[in-house]
C-alpha cells in the first residue's frame, strides 16, 4: 500500500509540473533509474519509467502469471484489483506478469456477424468492460489506466481523464471508436471465449488463475496474500521485496 501511494502522490506530482527531472534525493545514476520500481520511486521518475514500458523489458524468466477474469463494477473485482493486485503488482513486477479479462458473468448473444451483450451491473458494466478492454489493446500503460479507473468514484466517466494521467499520447477517439466498433465487439469476443474456456468454469468473480491454475486454495491465498503467493511459487532467486539482500537503515524524526 505505501508503493502504490507513492505511486499515485508521484504521477500526479509529475502530471501537474510536467517535471522529468530526477529527486534531490536520488543516489541512483541516470542508468538506474528505472531498474526497479525502488529507485524509480526514490527518483521520482514512476511515470516516466511506466511510459518506457521497463516492468515488461525488466521481468525476469519464470514470471509467475496472475490472470483476473472480473466485470468493471464489481465492488468485489475493484476491491480485488485495486487494493490486491495493483499494489502488489507494483512491488513484484520483475517476477509476476498480470493478465486482466473483463467479462465475468455476462451473457454473449449473436447478432449477425457481430455480437451483443447482457451484465450482471447492466448496460455500463458492458461499456466499462469494453472501454478497459479497447485500452488494453491500444496502450502499454492499461494496466495503470484501469487501476486509476476502478478506484475512482465513477469508472466509467473517469476514464478518459485516467488515460490522459497515464497515457497523455493514447487518442481518446481512436479507444472510443474501439469500443463502438467492429474492434471492440471482437475482442469483447474473445474475452467471452477465453471465460468461456476456463477449467474449472468460474462460479464467481473475481476469479484468479495462476500459471494458468485454478483452485479454491490458489484463489484464498490470493485474495489474503496475493504478495506471499508470488513470492511463494516464484522459483529464481529471492528479489528484494520477497526478503533477497536488502538495506537496512534507520530514520528517525527526533523529539523537538
Amino acid at each position: 500500500m505505501k508503493a502504490l501511494l507513492l505511486l499515485v502522490l508521484t504521477v500526479w506530482l509529475n502530471t501537474q509540473s510536467g517535471s522529468c527531472s530526477p529527486s534531490s534525493s536520488c543516489s541512483y545514476p541516470p542508468s538506474k533509474w528505472c531498474s526497479s520500481m525502488d529507485s524509480a520511486i526514490e527518483c521520482g521518475v514512476v511515470k516516466q519509467c511506466l511510459m518506457s514500458n521497463f516492468t515488461r523489458a525488466h521481468q525476469k524468466d519464470g514470471a509467475v502469471e496472475v490472470v483476473l477474469y472480473y466485470e468493471s463494477l464489481c465492488p468485489g473485482c475493484r476491491l480485488f484489483l485495486t487494493e490486491v493486485l495493483f499494489p502488489t503488482w507494483l512491488m513484484l513486477n520483475d517476477i509476476m506478469s498480470v493478465g486482466l479479462v473483463p467479462y465475468g458473468n455476462a451473457q454473449e448473444k449473436p447478432d449477425g456477424k457481430k455480437y451483443t451483450y447482457e451484465c450482471q451491473h447492466g448496460p455500463q458494466e458492458c461499456l466499462g468492460n469494453m472501454i478497459e478492454t479497447c485500452i488494453m489493446n491500444m496502450s502499454q500503460l492499461a494496466f495503470p489506466i484501469i487501476f486509476c479507473m476502478e478506484s475512482s468514484p465513477d469508472v466509467i466517466n473517469n476514464a478518459k481523464t485516467c488515460a490522459g494521467v497515464y497515457d497523455p499520447k493514447l487518442d481518446w477517439g481512436k479507444v472510443m471508436s474501439c469500443v463502438n466498433g467492429d474492434l471492440g465487439n471482437q475482442l469483447m469476443h474473445q474475452n467471452a471465449l477465453d471465460t468461456k474456456a476456463l477449467s474449472p468454469a468460474h462460479q464467481y468473480v473475481p476469479w484468479v488463475t495462476v500459471n494458468g491454475e485454478h483452485t479454491e486454495e490458489l484463489q484464498d491465498k490470493a485474495v489474503s496474500s496475493l504478495f506471499m503467493l508470488v513470492c511463494n511459487l516464484y522459483k529464481g532467486p529471492k528479489t528484494k521485496a520477497c526478503g533477497g539482500s536488502q538495506k537496512y537503515f534507520k530514520s528517525y524524526c527526533p523529539n523537538e
